[in-house]
């Protein structure tokens, strides 16, 4: 045992213990072209297995942002990695990749490793569900860095594509339908003024309000993971001529749909095609924000868009409902300025 890196706050053998709690839910993510083992200095993935011609490697990295702060305040750790897995998967599925591999990187004050496996536990149930592999990763044990309980948590995914079916954009044209994708809830953006609404209007995290739901509390809510939506997305790419897709994350629809547009183009939304989840509705009042203003930071019930050619669009709805989503046709690309957004009552 390394007693004076003990002294200083740091616990080796929590470390191994993390390591050996792990193992378990990693291997439950292995798919065609996982190599080795966690315990390397490095995930190795074989790309030659894949029967892919061209392939076009996507990649994405990202957090869970301030959203942790609700996991610290319920003592609650099986879902976060989740949200960190989708925040990841999802961005590089807009440019019609499939994720192939993950990783993950957790820093916290004092290595806890029932914690840490609960963390773990849920990012190896976010690969699941994407498809991809849990490669490897890193548990950073830094005490004076953190408060007491509290931790960050980032991934890294890496994903492929065929080179002529790259999604980018550049094929979206003026009367393209959008289908939205329903999300899960407030996903893992904006939760900074989140959190502010739930301060300023003294609302308690373990309480059930009726009006936002009557069986989970507003801390459960608030906690649902981001939705994943690779396979049934990828099942639409497949079969459909698609030519852009967004996922709606921070900036709401005034920001995400207009990364997949060209210059001279807008969009169109029409209001009353979805449904605007109660968590919003309740965000909205309880925090005095001006119903416009909502779209421009929330995901407000869709948390991805899909363009399409119009005659595809009823094929599109039917494969996405078909594989466990609620999607719908929500609006259009409209010639004009993209940063226009038109919605109506």
């Amino acid at each position: 045992m390394a007693q004076s890196y003990e002294n200083a706050g740091v616990n080796l053998e929590a470390g191994y213990e993390v390591v050996h709690r792990i193992k378990r839910h990693v291997q439950s993510t292995e798919r065609l072209g996982s190599m080795g083992s966690i315990g390397s200095f490095g995930g190795m993935f074989d790309l030659s297995k894949l029967n892919i011609k061209e392939p076009v490697l996507v990649s994405g990295t990202d957090g869970v942002g301030t959203k942790l702060k609700i996991a610290f305040a319920l003592d609650k750790h099986d879902t976060i990695g989740i949200d960190a897995v989708a925040m990841c998967v999802n961005d590089v599925l807009a440019q019609g990749a499939e994720p192939l591999f993950f990783l993950d990187y957790v820093a916290l004050g004092h290595n806890v490793p029932a914690k840490v496996e609960a963390i773990v536990a849920g990012v190896a149930e976010g690969c699941r569900q994407a498809g991809c592999a849990l490669v490897g990763g890193e548990t950073a044990e830094m005490p004076g860095m953190y408060a007491d309980g509290e931790y960050d948590i980032a991934g890294y995914t890496t994903g492929v594509v065929e080179k002529q079916r790259l999604i980018d954009g550049t094929r979206v044209s003026a009367g393209d339908v959008l289908v939205g994708i329903s999300s899960s809830g407030v996903h893992s953006n904006g939760f900074s003024l989140v959190r502010k609404i739930v301060a300023d209007k003294g609302l308690d995290l373990n309480r059930i309000y009726t009006e936002l739901s009557d069986k989970q509390t507003l801390g459960e809510v608030l906690l649902t993971p981001t939705r994943i939506y690779v396979r049934p997305v990828l099942e639409v790419i497949r079969q459909l001529d698609v030519h852009g897709v967004a996922h709606i994350t921070g900036g709401g629809f005034d920001e995400n749909i207009p990364r997949i547009l060209r210059d001279g183009q807008g969009f169109s939304i029409q209001e009353g095609t979805w449904d605007i989840l109660p968590v919003f509705r309740c965000l909205e009042e309880w925090g005095g924000i001006p119903h416009r203003e909502m779209f421009n930071i929330f995901n407000m019930g869709i948390g991805m868009v899909i363009a399409l050619p119009q005659e595809q669009a009823a094929q599109a709805v039917a494969i996405l409902n078909a594989n466990g989503e609620k999607a719908q046709v929500i609006g259009q690309v409209i010639e004009g300025n993209n940063e226009i957004l038109t919605i109506n009552s």
